[in-house]
């Protein structure tokens, strides 16, 4: 449905949780009949209901055509109910009511991807979360609405592969030319959490036998010739199913779990109980088409949605103001996981880069708002860094105070009361309070406010009396829409170490507990406190936040030698990264020297590099230029940020000078037995390799096209690519063409190609007009959009110069082709009102421009948060 051509955002649009009310009726099972052809497919529903609450049956449905209704065998007159674009009411219905209904839907014109969507041309999929089954029948479409589907999934035998949730019960032919396959889900679920897949794909098949002795046969579906780069997803999925056991005791319960890979999906990926939906980008891997991160990402996916079925699947929300009850537990749980899979610092490093990288920005910018919204327009627009990766944070934090017993004692404790129920962020915490023994219902303070907490600490050292003293203080900053902010507990992990040897010392104070944790952990739970450590025999250096305890800005009076000896010295592997990312913020954004930072890097990598090449690498990360905009609340000159950012490298690659050459030519990845020692290994040379370019050694061209040349592993490829791309080497335009000619056939590979293209530093409107003018560019393909888009943000000098014409335009075509996508690039603009002038009030006009041009629900929030500045 379109809103008003010169849409406003009016209070009876807005939904708000204070509002929530139970569903007037329940459906206890629900009968689909999908019957797909050419021009149309056709839904016929039986959904057997009874009332729970007084009103009127309310059923919810969009761009549906109504052919009939029937209510317990009797069709329903024109007058018996009540239809309008958005629900079908039915007055006076019967306590007891079995509900029949034939609709007409278009699939094959679905440009939105919600609902029942033509993905290609031999391919049918859905996509229901949050609201997309209501796009294919009439249905109380609502998460605390749960039922048993069966559901009977018809079309031309073209196409072969004909699936649904849960188990297949009967298939068999209707007529020559067509066949059926009946499909039933034992278990009570949601809408959004139905599916169902038409189309013509190969399948690798493989099986896993629980520990309760189940043996679930286990199918990725995706096009014949991506199917060879299935394998590392099915052992992914493997491995996650015994983790979940391992770690949650919990088990599979259906007797086959499937996968199908489509490029046509707006989201990463769906949990669909029994049968997810996964972008290709997060289900296909191999070194030689997929990077090594793209790898590490698709073993994370496929974890996260396997674990949604108990976190999730079993047990959901009970509405759509819990999402990050599902989401944040689970990208814990797939966080977790990841941490198995390669250096547990180096994973906790990338989890908290994105944090930082986007859910900070957020935090601080106008699309705050806290991880559980209590309220919203579009439901769309908060699948958000926010609900999800703050989400988590607030599940870690949790975990990281009760310990691995209690924690486990608390989610044992969630499943056991809540298993087949919709629940809230407090039947959470209540659970996990009453299974550990430990009171956690001060953290729902965090789900249900904005912003970032900023946490000021000092120590004080007292050699005559041999204590140290911290004091700690912590504040947020002023939001318009939630004036009463409290303080959050924060659980702030922490050590001493003697400032003289390096050695980390024994902590001593009352005010500590380990309860499980390696280190020792203080609740700082007020507006202020101090604890005091006794018998430091030396002056101490702090660690605050190790591992990163507590998702929050932290203030400390450290000397850029604190931090340059934590860079050295810490054993904690995140706290060295965050020494060194907090050196960095102090040179780029307060012209601090940066002798202090090159000095400990040289006396640090060297050791690093033998012990962890993987973790050495992230230590050459410089917080990116988008990063360092988001530290800047006014008057920000992106020219200035990327002068200055390219200085450091060059003094960094400079002062580094033969050590640069001399360890990109000794390090081997192929050498590595470990795939996680390899991947470190090719992250260290290609750092290595842009180091020596920067040098301006032109040899680096050479090394880099033998790289390209000698390799079958996409990581070194593309990161050699990078390298005579970017610095426009005399081989770039010849590597370019080789690549794509390489690639064509592989969709992935070839978003790579886009985006090397789209991310140059010196790209230029014109650059970006040849990529969208590619015949392989499609607007229909989020991934390729994503692809070129993405690019051109890397670079936040050209995203606001012509890149806001860019975004502008895509928001307004996909404003109507595929809002929620067209929602999401046009919040890379939102902190427009950062910007120092005259580009500040340049950007404000063109966004203002646009805001009567667009009608969707999604863009018009999104646009509407931004201007409200």
């Amino acid at each position: 449905m379109n809103i008003a051509a010169n849409p406003v955002i009016e209070a009876d649009q807005t939904i708000y949780l204070k509002d929530y009310q139970k569903p007037s009726y329940l459906v206890d099972s629900i009968h689909l009949d999908i019957q797909v052809f050419a021009e149309y497919t056709q839904v016929n529903s039986k959904l057997v209901m009874q009332r729970q609450t007084a009103g009127d049956l309310v059923l919810l449905g969009r761009d549906l055509e109504l052919k009939s209704i029937h209510v317990n065998s009797q069709p329903l007159l024109e007058n018996q109910y009540h239809l309008d674009t958005e629900q079908l009411i039915i007055p006076n219905a019967p306590d007891i009511a079995v509900v029949e209904t034939s609709v007409i839907i278009h699939p094959e014109s679905n440009t939105q991807l919600e609902g029942l969507y033509q993905a290609a041309g031999d391919l049918f999929v859905t996509q229901n979360e949050p609201e997309g089954f209501r796009k294919i029948t009439f249905y109380p479409d609502r998460p605390d609405v749960l039922s048993v589907f069966t559901t009977r999934v018809e079309a031309d035998k073209k196409f072969p592969v004909l699936l649904a949730n849960g188990n297949l019960i009967e298939k068999g032919e209707v007529g020559e030319n067509r066949h059926y396959a009946i499909w039933q889900d034992p278990t009570k679920k949601p809408a959004y959490l139905f599916a169902c897949v038409i189309g013509d794909l190969a399948v690798l098949k493989d099986h896993y036998v629980t520990s309760e002795g189940r043996n679930v046969a286990l199918e990725i579906y995706a096009e014949e010739k991506d199917i060879p780069k299935c394998h590392i997803a099915m052992e992914a999925l493997k491995h996650s199913m015994r983790w979940d056991e391992e770690h949650y005791g919990r088990p599979y319960d259906l007797d086959n779990y499937m996968i199908v890979a489509t490029s046509a999906f707006n989201m990463g990926a769906m949990e669909n109980k029994g049968l997810n939906i996964f972008n290709t980008s997060c289900v296909l891997a191999d070194e030689e088409y997929t990077t090594d991160a793209a790898i590490m990402r698709v073993q994370s996916v496929i974890a996260h949605e396997y674990f949604h079925n108990w976190t999730g699947n079993r047990i959901t929300c009970r509405d759509w103001f819990q999402l990050c009850l599902k989401e944040g537990l689970t990208v814990f749980r797939d966080q977790s996981f990841s941490e198995d899979l390669q250096s547990a610092a180096v994973q906790r490093i990338d989890d908290v880069a994105v944090l930082k990288a986007h859910q900070f920005p957020e935090d601080s910018g106008p699309l705050s708002h806290p991880p559980r919204p209590d309220h919203f327009v579009e439901i769309n627009n908060f699948y958000t860094a926010t609900v999800y990766e703050k989400g988590a944070e607030i599940n870690r934090m949790m975990a990281t105070l009760l310990g691995k017993e209690k924690f486990r004692k608390g989610t044992d404790e969630y499943f056991k009361r809540h298993d087949g129920q919709a629940v809230t962020v407090e039947d959470w915490v209540e659970a996990l309070t009453a299974g550990s023994g430990v009171d956690l219902s001060a953290f729902l303070t965090w789900y249900n406010q904005p912003g970032t907490p900023k946490l000021e600490a000092k120590g004080v050292y007292d050699a005559a009396h041999q204590t140290y003293t911290l004091s700690f203080k912590q504040s947020l900053k002023a939001h318009p829409k939630y004036p009463n902010l409290k303080a959050v507990p924060i659980p702030v992990a922490l050590a001493l170490f003697n400032a003289e040897t390096g050695e980390q010392l024994v902590l001593n104070s009352e005010a500590l507990f380990e309860n499980g944790v390696k280190d020792g952990v203080y609740l700082f739970d007020q507006d202020q406190a101090t604890i005091q450590f006794k018998d430091v025999k030396v002056q101490p250096i702090v660690s605050l936040l190790r591992n990163f305890s507590a998702p929050v800005n932290l203030e400390f009076n450290y000397s850029d030698a604190d931090l340059a000896f934590l860079l050295q010295f810490e054993t904690n592997g995140f706290n060295q990264w965050q020494a060194a990312q907090t050196l960095l913020e102090r040179i780029l954004l307060n012209n601090h020297d940066a002798e202090v930072y090159v000095q400990a890097m040289k006396d640090t990598l060297p050791v690093l590099i033998e012990k962890d090449p993987l973790l050495a690498s992230r230590l050459f990360d410089v917080p990116s230029e988008g990063y360092l905009g988001s530290r800047i609340d006014a008057d920000y000159n992106p020219a200035v940020i990327q002068e200055k950012r390219n200085a450091l490298l060059s003094t960094l690659a400079n002062e580094l000078g033969s050590f640069c050459k001399e360890t990109y030519l000794a390090l081997d990845p192929d050498s590595q037995k470990e795939f996680s020692q390899a991947m470190g290994v090719r992250a260290l040379k290609n750092i290595l390799l842009a180091m020596i370019a920067r040098q301006g050694d032109r040899s680096a061209f050479e090394l880099a096209e033998a790289q390209y040349n000698h390799t079958c592993n996409m990581s070194e490829r593309l990161g050699a690519l990078r390298v005579l791309v970017w610095n426009d080497a005399p081989q770039a335009s010849a590597v370019l063409n080789d690549f794509y000619n390489r690639f064509k056939d592989e969709a992935l590979s070839i978003d790579q190609w886009f985006m090397v293209q789209a991310a140059h530093p010196k790209a230029t409107a014109e650059t970006i007009k040849a990529l969208t003018e590619h015949s392989d560019y499609d607007l229909g393909t989020p991934n390729r959009i994503r692809s070129v888009s993405g690019g051109l943000n890397a670079n936040p000098v050209n995203t606001w110069s012509f890149g806001v014409q860019h975004f502008i335009e895509l928001a307004k075509y996909l404003d109507e082709k595929n809002p929620i996508v067209g929602s999401r690039l046009l919040q890379v603009l939102s902190r427009w009102y950062t910007l120092a002038e005259p580009q500040r009030s340049q950007v404000k006009v063109e966004l203002e421009a646009l805001k009567p041009l667009v009608k969707s629900k999604n863009v018009s929030e999104t646009l509407s948060s931004m201007l409200n500045v």
